[in-house]
C-alpha cells in the first residue's frame, strides 16, 4: 500500500484525531461527507484496533510495509513492545527534523531528508527511517542553513520536546535520550496496537 496522498483534513476528521497537531482540521467534530453528522458508530474490537493503527501510521506518515517492519523490530526488543515501537517511531530521522523545528510537518522534514540537506555526526544522511541514537547531532549541510522553509520553519517553531536540545547559533539539535511514554501522543492507545498485529 503506497503512501496517503489525499486529503489531510478529510483523513484528520475521519480518525478524529488533529495529524498535522495544529487541531484546525478538528473544527467540524465528525467525519466528512454528507452523511458525516451523527455517523459515530459503535465499533467492534478489531475496528477499534484498526484505527488505533491508522492514527499512528498516518500521524507519522508511514506506508503499510515500513509501518510493519518498525513493529517487527520493537516487538524483538526488550521492554513493552508498543511502547517500544512508539519510540523506534520518535526515532526516525525525519520526525527528529521536525520535532527539532526545522520543518513545520513531517512530510516537509522527509523532503529535506531526501533532497540530502540533513547531517547526522556531521555526515549527510539521505534516509528518512534511519534511526538516530541517543547522543547524535542532527544538523543542516552549510548550503542548505539558509533555506527559505527552514528560516520560516524556526521562526515559527513554538515548542521543543524535553528529549532533544537545540542550538540556534550553529542550527543543529541532539537527540539526548529516548522520550518517556507520557511525552508523546496520548490519544494513542498502543495496546491495541499490539493486539492489532498479535492476531
Amino acid at each position: 500500500m503506497s503512501r496517503y496522498t489525499g486529503p489531510k483534513f478529510k483523513l484528520s476528521r475521519r480518525l478524529g484525531i488533529s495529524l498535522s497537531g495544529t487541531g484546525k482540521e478538528l473544527k467540524r467534530p465528525f467525519p466528512p461527507g454528507q452523511h458525516g453528522p451523527g455517523q459515530r458508530k459503535k465499533l467492534s474490537g478489531y475496528g477499534v484496533q484498526l484505527q488505533e493503527k491508522q492514527k499512528l501510521r498516518h500521524m507519522y506518515g508511514l506506508n503499510e510495509k515500513q509501518f510493519r517492519n518498525l513493529f517487527d523490530k520493537a516487538n524483538k526488543l526488550q521492554g513493552i513492545a508498543g511502547e517500544n515501537f512508539m519510540f523506534l517511531l520518535e526515532s526516525r530521522l525525519d520526525n527528529l527534523v521536525y520535532r527539532l523545528g526545522l520543518s513545520n510537518s513531517r512530510a516537509g522534514a522527509r523532503q529535506l531528508v531526501a533532497h540530502g540537506h540533513v547531517t547526522v555526526n556531521g555526515k549527510k544522511v539521505d534516509i528518512a527511517s534511519y534511526l538516530v541514537s541517543p547522543g547524535d547531532v542532527i544538523g543542516l549541510r552549510e548550503r542548505s542553513r539558509n533555506l527559505s522553509a527552514v528560516k520560516e520553519a524556526l521562526a515559527n517553531r513554538n515548542y521543543l520536546p524535553a528529549y532533544v536540545e537545540f542550538n540556534d547559533a550553529a542550527i543543529e539539535g541532539k537527540y539526548i535520550r529516548l522520550p518517556e511514554r507520557s511525552e508523546l501522543a496520548q490519544e494513542i492507545d498502543e495496546k491495541q496496537i499490539v493486539e492489532f498485529y498479535s492476531r
